[in-house]
């Protein structure tokens, strides 16, 4: 089978597994609160039902306010396209894709700022200047954290990365990466919206930094920003899991390697989403100003970690 079609199931598979996870993450928090939650059916049923609804439209918006969410989705499809999920090759991989990655997911989130803005409701404004002051933390971070582990890989493709530390001893992936896990775990809270950084569960909080982004938007516009904020999250657990837990990664494109790999990456995709819903289940979440001090923990996180690769040096 032509790899370029396996890896467009890969894309295809990540966007139709990605409501799921976030329902596995819900009914954590259900089960935590003696509530029986929504089905897997419904988080699909919601999607389909966003998708039929006709949409408000603000009468100031332009048309960055029409082309925002096609952006946001787009930017997300092709940052899934560059991250290896089944094996260690994506559909775009490319020397230095890290990096691309990072600034696809900046593009979506300086057109969802802009176009919170241009909705000129007052909700908007304050969504955006939280989400681009957060923004300025996390994106260092997550850079840093790239070049430690590309230090130590000596390469800043993700798949590369990938092919390294799968090929590495387990301890010497958990030794050199654990500082760096640290730091994109955080990374990936944030980007998520999840507590302690933000309320995903929330519409109408002072404090509400991704929702109150989209207030204004409805019907199959919002559709495409849930339904693409559920597959960022699905790419950062991805990442998570193929970077710090490499083990099980396809080594050919063989129907038993692929079978293994599909069963072990859903294994360690579920684990991870269910340590992002036992912190979310164990926190409160952060004062407003509290959460620039979480984040330069992942700052903090990834400059040692880049360091320590710096120091003990590039061979292992």
């Amino acid at each position: 089978m032509p790899a370029i079609i396996l890896s467009l199931f890969q894309v295809i598979f990540l966007m139709v597994l990605a409501p799921a996870v976030s329902w596995f993450i819900k009914r954590m928090k259900a089960a935590s609160q003696n509530r029986r939650g929504p089905t897997l059916v419904q988080v699909y049923s919601d999607l389909g039902k966003l998708f039929r609804k006709d949409m408000v439209i603000s009468e100031t918006a332009s048309w960055i306010f029409h082309l925002m969410p096609f952006v946001l989705f787009a930017s997300t499809v092709a940052a899934a396209l560059i991250v290896p999920v089944l094996g260690n090759h994506a559909l775009l991989g490319f020397m230095g894709d890290a990096i691309l990655f990072v600034y696809l997911f900046a593009l979506g989130r300086f057109f969802l700022a802009l176009a919170a803005l241009d909705a000129g409701t007052t909700f908007g404004g304050m969504g955006s200047s939280r989400e681009m002051t957060l923004s300025s933390l996390a994106e260092p971070a997550m850079l840093l954290a790239f070049f430690s582990l590309g230090f130590r890989s000596h390469t800043l493709s993700l798949g590369g990365m990938v092919s390294y530390f799968a090929g590495a001893e387990p301890f010497q992936v958990l030794f050199f990466t654990s500082l760096a896990f640290g730091a994109l775990l955080i990374v990936t809270i944030a980007e998520s919206g999840r507590i302690p950084v933000d309320n995903p569960a929330t519409h109408l909080e002072l404090t509400m930094i991704h929702e109150a982004m989209i207030l204004e938007y409805s019907g199959r516009y919002l559709a495409l920003i849930e339904w693409g904020h559920q597959i960022k999250q699905l790419v950062f657990l991805t990442l998570l899991a193929n970077l710090f837990l490499p083990w099980g990664i396809a080594g050919s494109w063989s129907f038993p390697a692929l079978g293994l790999a599909l069963v072990l990456y859903l294994a360690k995709v579920f684990f991870l989403a269910f340590v992002i819903g036992w912190i979310e289940i164990h926190s409160a979440k952060l004062r407003l100003f509290r959460v620039p001090d979480f984040l330069s923990v992942a700052f903090v996180l990834a400059i040692l970690s880049l360091l320590g690769q710096m120091i003990v040096g590039r061979g292992v």
